[in-house]
């Protein structure tokens, strides 16, 4: 039995937080892992690697995108943030984060990277959300600790941030 053929790797520049990083992966290495084992980016996490508890999601040209479920060489040349690139200058917390922080919106911490990043966007498009449309907007990401009412809070506290820096 001859041994198998190693995997065609493909070059692919990833624009991530600002930086570009230059990457060989194969053909069907999933952004998320990119992001991790390439990049060295571990913000971003997995939990169910089917795009259903939201933990990998990140923003691709500014829209949430679950990492699990995208390629690496679909992501070329396209602007990604991770969790890691949401602070707005040294030092500095995002308004998401900063109301995270203030309304005590994460435990354990493990979804809290996708909450992160789908709250940005989310709060792009609704500047200032209701609770429902605040619960709305995180409805696709799964938590198993918090029980979901403080990162309501955080959603509603981090629109107040935003119009407060404004």
């Amino acid at each position: 039995m001859s041994a198998p053929t190693p995997e065609e790797l493909h070059d692919v520049r990833l624009h991530v937080n600002g930086s570009v990083h230059e990457v060989q992966v194969p053909a069907r290495r999933l952004l998320s892992d990119a992001l991790r084992h390439d990049c060295g980016l571990t913000g971003t996490h997995v939990g169910c690697e089917h795009g259903v508890c939201g933990a990998c999601t990140v923003l691709v040209d500014g829209a949430p995108v679950r990492s699990c479920l995208m390629f690496a060489v679909s992501a070329v040349d396209a602007e990604i943030t991770t969790v890691e690139g949401l602070t707005e200058a040294e030092d500095t917390l995002s308004p998401v984060q900063q109301a995270f922080s203030d309304c005590h919106g994460l435990q354990c911490g493990f979804c809290t990277p996708g909450f992160l990043t789908t709250i940005t966007a989310g709060l792009k498009d609704n500047p200032d959300p209701t609770e429902d449309e605040a619960r709305e907007m995180i409805a696709g990401n799964l938590c198993r600790c918090t029980g979901y009412q403080n990162i309501v809070k955080s959603v509603l506290r981090a629109a107040e941030i935003e119009r407060e820096r404004a």
